[in-house]
């Protein structure tokens, strides 16, 4: 399943990413810290969606409550994880 989340508070702008037997195909970010995003994007292909809330959830940027990979997570909740 493709999906495209518009992401709040953070510096990027929406993430696009790719669910297939519910771990993750591919995931793109769009704004933000370039070389980080891409490090997360690669370090999570081929994982299980589970895996990935249970470690990048919660997690903040600086002052702000949450960060890109914490959109992460929400746009996977949003997806029904």
């Amino acid at each position: 399943m493709k999906y495209t989340y518009k992401t709040k508070g953070t510096c990027s702008n929406r993430i696009e990413l790719e669910v297939e037997d519910d771990k993750i195909k591919s995931v793109q970010f769009y704004g933000g810290c370039d070389a980080n995003l891409e490090a997360i994007s690669r370090l999570i292909k081929g994982m299980p969606v589970r895996d990935i809330i249970s470690r990048l959830e919660g997690i903040p940027c600086g002052p702000r409550p949450t960060s890109c990979p914490d959109q992460l997570c929400q746009a996977l909740h949003e997806m029904g994880y």
